[in-house]
């Protein structure tokens, strides 16, 4: 294209930016599962019915979070409205909005004009790469190049090549790769509190609600503290990207909390007021085999057929 004096071009048809495929079908598969329930909760009579309510709904509400956050794209956000150049070896400006959303597998990078018509053309652009273990960010960064994407997607795109002097690449990686490993272990531990919470052992699933709950917010902590503020500013035409945390950053910050103070409720009642915890959990109060055995000797002994069987007791008397 250089050798022509030809200008960068985008052949591929330009998507405006869209929903998560994956994300979409983890979120229906867990809306699935509410309405499933809250199909047959007419059939649990009494005030149980608002107890199974609130558990479940919650219960789908923890476990949907913690796996949605894996495909979202919004654990470190900015965006920003300037007057920037649009294409290489041209002097011509737009008017865009420029976004950019780091999630745990990549970033995203989308560039829509206002207007979106401008030199003749739709600005209208949504691109990922991702920095996964089994993917190169520097091949795809390659291709972008080779499509001719605007200035602005391979500014942002370049800033976090492993070649990159800002050295965010590397930086993000492991926070995501970290914070990925974190989440999967909190999920396995909300499927294991689950099922000790439907089981007559209220305790052990208040306290593996506890770990559910630390290991999110390991995730949560872990993302932070790898990646903290850029160094490197975002420098986009006539303003600066300044980015920050993202709505699934403080979701799962919220759900780590919401965990411990599950668990800790869950374990506080077992020690303190323990028929409340059966209540909300609609179990029965456990056997006491003591006080059975107990009251069964007693009514042995003040039944009168045992009374009457009784053999009465012999006085062995020796005359001198």
């Amino acid at each position: 294209m250089t050798a022509w004096n030809v200008l960068p071009f985008y052949p591929q048809p330009r998507h405006a930016a869209g929903f998560s495929v994956p994300l979409l079908i983890v979120i229906l598969v867990f809306c699935f599962l509410a309405a499933s329930f809250l199909l047959i909760l007419p059939g649990i009579r009494g005030h149980s019915r608002w107890f199974w309510l609130v558990r479940v709904l919650l219960s789908l509400f923890i476990g949907g979070e913690i796996v949605a956050v894996h495909f979202s794209g919004e654990w470190f956000v900015g965006s920003v409205w300037t007057n920037t150049s649009y294409k290489a070896f041209s002097a011509e400006r737009v008017q865009a909005r420029v976004g950019m959303s780091v999630g745990l597998v990549g970033i995203n990078i989308t560039l829509k004009g206002t207007p979106v018509q401008q030199l003749n053309e739709t600005i209208d652009y949504n691109e990922q790469f991702t920095w996964r273990l089994d993917e190169d960010y520097h091949r795809e960064y390659v291709r972008a190049l080779e499509k001719g994407l605007p200035d602005p997607v391979l500014y942002l795109a370049e800033k976090f090549t492993p070649s990159s002097p800002c050295g965010l690449y590397r930086k993000y990686q492991l926070a995501g790769h970290y914070a990925a490993a974190l989440l999967w272990v909190a999920f396995c531990f909300w499927i294991i509190s689950n099922v000790l919470l439907f089981m007559p052992v209220p305790l052990y699933g208040g306290l593996v609600l506890l770990v559910t709950g630390g290991f999110a917010l390991l995730a949560v902590f872990s993302f932070a503290s790898i990646s903290s503020v850029p160094l490197c500013r975002f420098r986009l035409g006539s303003a600066a990207l300044t980015p920050g945390y993202g709505t699934a950053f403080w979701l799962t910050l919220a759900t780590g909390i919401l965990c411990l103070l599950l668990g800790g409720a869950v374990v506080f009642l077992h020690y303190a007021w323990p028929s409340a915890l059966r209540a909300a959990l609609d179990q029965s109060a456990p056997p006491d085999y003591r006080s059975q055995a107990r009251s069964g000797s007693a009514l042995v002994l003040n039944n009168p057929l045992h009374q009457q069987f009784t053999p009465p007791d012999f006085k062995i008397t020796t005359k001198l």
